[in-house]
């Protein structure tokens, strides 16, 4: 079956609602007689002559008064569905957005965010997921809508990403443990018991390797999969978490911090989300309620 022109359509409205070859073609910029040649294919499609003459002018027949309405109505859904998206509103938004972060941001930028989209869009909720891997396929998937992280050469190269701040890695132990005082060498900070954040559990896979100097060796005594509970074993044991500094602001309230006493890589924590979602109105609202509350 041979599809419909649907270039057709518009053509029949602006017959319909002119009456006359000569106006319909001034207003789709035709020649005369390329609208006729359109009326001609129009009333073969439809088996109806759809004008008549009448005098000097033209009327609708019977078929095409029926069909005037209809033809002016989904021209104009036609327009509405291809034009571009008018201003969102917020407050009529309801919707549920997926939050896929490493442990830290939550506790640390999710009361900020939680408000702010409370107090702009109430019908909305938010979900927030832990962060076990690195893969891009849940926002290729569309099963989350936005992810934080630091962007590395596996993230694929689709997603869309914007800089959301700058952090560093810093060490942090609980008042009673001997890095809490005095000057913190790297020789002190090597020979002390480490608790570090690796999905694998060795040492060079741990989420601090990259920003290390090459070859740093220090003495690992524990591995665990997120920055909360490396945290929360240096705590209460003799053990030094590093961890980045901003996103773990709240988890390391009332332990002492300290800048790592050998140089390491700053980097940008950023948000990425999938292609499909750049132009979503929705999206780009809730893009920006994230940035904010992270500034």
């Amino acid at each position: 079956m041979t599809s419909p022109d649907l270039n057709l359509l518009i053509a029949l409205d602006v017959l319909l609602a002119e009456g006359s070859v000569a106006g319909a073609a001034r207003r789709l910029r035709l020649s005369p007689s390329a609208m006729s040649r359109t009326l001609a294919r129009l009333r073969d499609v439809t088996g109806d002559p759809l004008l008549a003459r009448a005098g000097r002018g033209l009327v609708a027949t019977p078929r095409g008064e029926a069909l005037r309405d209809q033809a002016h109505q989904l021209v104009e859904e036609a327009q509405a569905l291809l034009r571009p998206a008018g201003r969102h509103d917020p407050e009529t938004l309801a919707r549920t957005f997926t939050l896929r972060t490493s442990d830290g941001f939550v506790e640390n930028f999710g009361p900020r965010l939680l408000a702010r989209v409370a107090a702009e869009a109430p019908n909305v909720r938010l979900n927030f997921l832990q962060k076990p891997d690195k893969e891009s396929a849940p926002l290729r998937e569309g099963r989350v809508d936005l992810e934080t992280g630091v962007i590395e050469p596996r993230t694929g190269p689709e997603l869309r990403s914007q800089a959301l701040f700058r952090d560093r890695l810093v060490g942090a132990v609980r008042a009673g443990h001997p890095l809490a005082g005095g000057e913190v060498t790297a020789e002190r900070y090597a020979a002390a018991g480490h608790v570090i954040v690796s999905r694998t559990g060795h040492d060079d896979d741990a989420v601090d390797r990259p920003f290390l100097p090459a070859g740093f060796a220090r003495r690992v005594v524990v591995a665990v999969g997120g920055f909360a509970p490396a945290l929360a074993l240096a705590r209460t044991a003799d053990l030094v978490a590093t961890v980045p500094e901003r996103h773990t602001a709240a988890l390391r309230e009332g332990m002492v911090g300290f800048p790592l006493p050998m140089p390491t890589g700053g980097f940008a924590v950023s948000m990425l989300w999938s292609p499909r979602l750049d132009a979503d109105p929705a999206h780009r609202w809730f893009r920006g309620c994230v940035r904010e509350v992270c500034v």
